[in-house]
């Protein structure tokens, strides 16, 4: 029904910069809060940022003040601006996002994850 395309995840060196990038697609009537997971090895999934479809974004505390997460409602996609790459931020990140349909039935949706590696 929906699918979700994650991008931007690649190696980095301490200190740097990435966007990830989640666009969605398919059928929904309209996407409520969009989010940010990552999983990094031999740790439980997370939630990094959150942004709804109405109201302030949230943050996890290791990743306040150097990521901002942000949506373009006009090409149905939620971003991830992260600075200061730190090596513990090494994860594969998923894109969730929450659409409704027009009986208001809600839906959960994954991204397949893309990799972010920070390393020197």
């Amino acid at each position: 029904q929906v699918q979700l395309l994650e991008s931007g995840g690649g190696l980095v060196q301490p200190g740097g910069s990435l966007t990830l990038s989640c666009a969605a697609s398919g059928y929904f009537f309209r996407l409520m809060a969009m989010e940010w997971y990552r999983q990094a090895p031999g740790k439980q999934r997370e939630l990094v940022a959150s942004i709804p479809s109405g109201g302030t974004s949230n943050y996890a505390d290791s990743v306040k003040d150097r990521f901002t997460i942000l949506r373009d409602n006009t090409k149905n996609t939620v971003y991830l601006q992260m600075n200061s790459l730190k090596p513990e931020d090494t994860a594969v990140y998923y894109c969730h996002v929450n659409t409704r349909d027009i009986r208001g039935a809600w839906y959960d949706h994954w991204g397949q994850g893309t990799q972010v590696t920070v390393s020197s």
